[in-house]
């Protein structure tokens, strides 16, 4: 039987991570997708990256798949993705996923609030 800490092992091996100042360096970049991963109550409270896309993480399995009627065109295998969540695991777990769904450019960014602290742009 498997327990929370076997799924993000399984993700955290497979989904790079990078500092929240390292993902600074792509803002920008055109092939970059930022995605904010968490449930829309956390981001009222905290604000989130500037530019980035919210898709809650229990959504993906829907809005990344082109043959769902939910698909939604920001996923693209041909960009990266820069995830986000609270601390860094929504944001492995999704990025599991995508790399479960073919998306070789998957990166895990960690947690918002390493986001902000590098300087990162925020949107309330």
């Amino acid at each position: 039987m498997k327990k929370m800490m076997d799924y993000m092992e399984e993700a955290n091996a497979v989904v790079p991570r990078i500092s929240g100042q390292e993902a600074l360096a792509h803002i920008g970049d055109k092939d970059a997708v930022f995605i904010d991963v968490r449930d829309q109550y956390m981001i009222a409270e905290s604000g989130t990256i500037d530019g980035a896309h919210h898709i809650p993480r229990g959504l993906f399995e829907f809005v990344a798949d082109e043959d769902s009627p939910m698909f939604n065109p920001i996923f693209d295998k041909a960009k990266t993705f820069y995830l986000v969540c609270g601390a860094g695991g929504m944001a492995a777990l999704a990025g599991k996923t995508m790399k479960d769904m073919g998306f070789d450019n998957v990166v895990n960014i960690g947690g918002f609030s390493e986001w902000a602290e590098a300087g990162g742009p925020v949107k309330s």
